[in-house]
């Protein structure tokens, strides 16, 4: 019996695939050349949207989908450009608090011809580790924390045991809008942001982990705030201290400027580390690595292995289908 496109199992054979990610501050886009384990990338390129605002309005408005749609149009046609045999977007936390994401999936289906699919908070947290540890198994126990602008998602792997996901609602974006006016940051909204994220991360299940792991614009954009961090892809306490007592002194436009950053992006930073602090606090560590893989990698590696079944088996992908890759 011939099987169809859809049920076919998925090729190893290296070939273009492509994956967009939808998120509260950004749009990314990863177009990659992909094997069993390993993601090859031809393009990477991101455009900060701002999407985070759903997560407080409730809705993603006519001109916030108008911008979304135009980015998702150039997009497909830059993946088509480099040979992707399919593109696959996914929608965060914006797309999972805006009560018009329907329109907006039908709005980018209809002009880029992509399907936006909606996922939860233990689906993204899944990809992301599928992308951190190229889908081999861990031995240890592995924490990843994916810092976003209007969630955090935590998922912790430890052998012989299923992978156990949580999705905070606080993020970089939403602590910002909430709780500061000034730039740069007065030292008693520095207090209110590590006072927030401390009670939010308090109800995360601390479990004994050997290893904890950091991805996301917040992490990867902190580290540029301290050049010795950015040497070695590690913050630990001292330094996230450091980082914040910089930004108390640096106005987002300086802070961009001297680093690297976006203006935007500058002006989140320190709600992104008081949520790692709080992280490191909740789970008894010093120090966490700092990952640039994350969702994008892991949607490809796993559309790559399961096509079009992806969902439906995250909860086994995530524990590693390949030889040890993480000690």
């Amino acid at each position: 019996m011939r099987q169809s496109a859809r049920n076919r199992p998925a090729s190893r054979e290296p070939r273009v695939s492509a994956a967009i990610d939808c998120g509260s501050n950004s749009v990314h886009l990863l177009v990659a050349v992909v094997d069993e384990h390993g993601v090859r990338p031809l393009a990477d390129e991101s455009t900060f949207l701002g999407l985070g605002s759903a997560t407080t309005d409730g809705y993603l408005g006519s001109a916030a989908i108008e911008r979304l749609v135009a980015t998702l149009v150039g997009y497909a046609r830059a993946a088509q450009g480099l040979g992707a045999e399919r593109v696959r977007v996914v929608g965060t936390e914006p797309f999972r608090r805006a009560s018009d994401a329907g329109a907006a999936a039908q709005q980018v289906k209809r002009a880029a011809g992509l399907r936006l699919v909606v996922i939860d908070h233990d689906e993204e947290a899944f990809l992301t580790v599928i992308g951190v540890t190229g889908g081999r198994r861990v031995h240890g126990t592995l924490l990843v924390v994916d810092v976003g602008g209007g969630s955090t998602e935590l998922a912790v792997l430890r052998p012989e045991e299923p992978p156990r996901a949580q999705g905070i609602r606080v993020g970089s974006s939403q602590l910002t809008s909430q709780l500061v006016e000034h730039d740069p940051p007065a030292e008693g909204e520095i207090e209110a942001l590590r006072r927030k994220a401390r009670a939010a991360v308090s109800g995360v299940t601390r479990l004994p982990t050997s290893r904890l792991i950091a991805v996301g614009g917040s992490a990867t954009n902190l580290l540029r705030i301290l050049p010795l961090a950015g040497l070695d892809q590690v913050l630990t306490r001292a330094r996230l201290e450091e980082i914040m007592e910089t930004l108390a002194t640096e106005p987002a436009s300086l802070a961009a400027e001297r680093h690297n950053v976006s203006p935007a992006r500058a002006r989140m930073l320190p709600a992104g580390a008081a949520i790692l602090e709080a992280v490191l606090d909740r789970f008894g560590s010093d120090q966490l690595e700092v990952s640039d893989l994350g969702i994008r990698e892991g949607l490809i590696l796993a559309a790559s292995r399961a096509g079009d079944r992806w969902r439906q088996q995250l909860p086994s992908l995530v524990g590693g289908w390949g030889p040890p890759g993480h000690e």
